[in-house]
């Protein structure tokens, strides 16, 4: 589904992703982790069109849409949400799903944003204030069923755990493992929490200093060396990858 080849994206002599390959199949749940500022914002970013690449591809379903405009991609079928929630103001919240689906799909279907309020819990929230009715946890599921809402195939889930208390992060978790069996969408999730990912991810990739290090099962990822230095800063051996990075 999603192939980036040598991907790089710099800001002016800063590498913020350097020479990252990485594939996505259809219906894959892939956890990225990193240290603060390993470049996994910045990735999705350049995935999503709100980043220029400075060299390499970028493949969605074989066609390279390094220079597809974001609101083409969207409509290719890739979604994603921010770290701190955006949501539209002075809009309710379906009004904000409404938004969301007109950009990514070009029309409205009322039926499926009654599906995403009900699914992601927001249903008795709908005729509320986006920016000023809805708790944290509300908020977080605002992100999420916007970018559900532009019927996405990919999904791209930017630490939408992050400033949960323990209750909602499991009722997260727990929403975000019966979305991907419900909707059918492949999704990326950032995130440090090691055990969250290594619960919802089938595969892990770990960038550090905008380089891929490590790409495989979270148990074997999580034990590398270089994954341990750079969450750990011990010394460790050089080896370049764990299982198929």
């Amino acid at each position: 589904m999603l192939e980036l080849d040598n991907l790089s994206v710099r800001f002016g002599g800063l590498a913020a992703v350097d020479g990252v390959s990485l594939r996505v199949d259809s219906h894959e749940v892939l956890g990225l982790v990193g240290p603060n500022g390993a470049g996994k914002t910045t990735l999705f970013n350049a995935i999503s069109g709100l980043a220029r690449p400075a060299g390499g591809a970028i493949r969605f379903n074989g066609a390279n849409i390094v220079r597809t405009p974001l609101f083409r991609r969207a409509r290719l079928g890739i979604g994603r949400t921010f770290q701190i929630p955006q949501p539209m103001h002075e809009l309710t919240v379906r009004e904000n799903l409404v938004v969301a689906q007109r950009f990514g799909t070009g029309r409205v279907d009322h039926q499926r944003i009654a599906e995403i309020l009900d699914f992601t819990g927001l249903a008795a929230k709908a005729g509320s204030d986006a920016a000023t009715g809805l708790a944290l946890t509300e908020l977080k599921a605002l992100e999420v069923a916007k970018a559900l809402a532009t019927n996405p195939r990919l999904l791209l889930l930017d630490e939408v755990l992050a400033g949960l208390e323990t209750v909602g992060k499991r009722r997260f978790m727990a929403m975000l493992g019966e979305l991907h069996a419900r909707f059918g969408v492949a999704m990326v999730i950032i995130e440090h929490d090691i055990e969250t990912i290594s619960t919802l991810c089938q595969r892990v990739a770990v960038l550090d200093f905008g380089r891929l290090i490590a790409d495989g099962a979270p148990d074997a990822v999580f034990r590398h060396p270089d994954v341990m230095r750079s969450y750990t800063g011990t010394s460790a051996g050089t080896s370049t990858g764990a299982s198929d990075a």
